[in-house]
């Protein structure tokens, strides 16, 4: 059981580790040192919330669905577009973030909470990744053994955003330097664009 599980753990891992905008935002989130842990929380349970579902089997609905996918990819290339042009703006202000500052993140609780949800549900890999995918390679188990390769998933995104939003304070002598954020944002709006054109450009292969 214990093997099955670290499978599901390093597939888990797999898929959730190339950076991406949930990774981009979580990194800089932690630099700021804002809402570390509720953030991080929130993209683990969601990822538990979604690995479940697949595991369960809805990533068969969903496969079957394409009108449910195009929405999903439409409205999450069009956050995508608006959130690469606030962090363009922030490149480009004359003032830069300092990390740890009590300005860091700029975001409310609350606004982080809704920016970190509308990343995570509104990116249809993450139901392709997570219900699709792990859904699909959970079904060469039964029982207990698919529950252990689900748990195993679902542990390395716990592992994974913890790691990423408290790890990210020992880049903070890096980011000292204003000009270090300016790039950080610089390269995060052009993630998030390309990530948006990616989406689009999925919709008419």
């Amino acid at each position: 059981m214990l093997a099955v599980a670290t499978n599901g753990f390093v597939f888990g891992a797999t898929l959730i580790i190339p950076i991406g905008a949930q990774n981009a935002f979580i990194l800089r989130q932690g630099l700021a040192r804002r809402h570390v842990f509720i953030l991080c929380l929130i993209c683990a349970l969601s990822d538990a919330l979604l690995i479940a579902a697949g595991v369960a089997g809805l990533g068969t609905l969903i496969a079957g669905n394409p009108g449910l996918i195009m929405a999903v990819t439409i409205g999450g290339a069009a956050f995508l577009f608006v959130y690469a042009v606030l962090a363009l703006r922030r490149a480009l202000r004359p003032s830069a973030l300092i990390a740890g500052a009590p300005d860091g993140g700029a975001l409310s609780l609350r606004a982080a909470i809704a920016t970190c949800l509308a990343f995570t549900f509104l990116n249809p890999h993450v139901y392709l990744d997570t219900v699709v995918l792990l859904g699909s390679l959970s079904g060469r188990y039964e029982g207990a053994a698919r529950a252990a390769f689900g748990g195993g998933a679902m542990a390395a995104s716990f592992v994974w955003f913890f790691t990423l939003g408290y790890g990210a304070r020992l880049l903070a002598p890096f980011f000292a330097r204003p000009g270090a954020w300016r790039v950080l944002d610089l390269l995060i709006a052009l993630i998030m664009a390309a990530l948006a054109v990616g989406l689009l450009a999925s919709l008419y292969p």
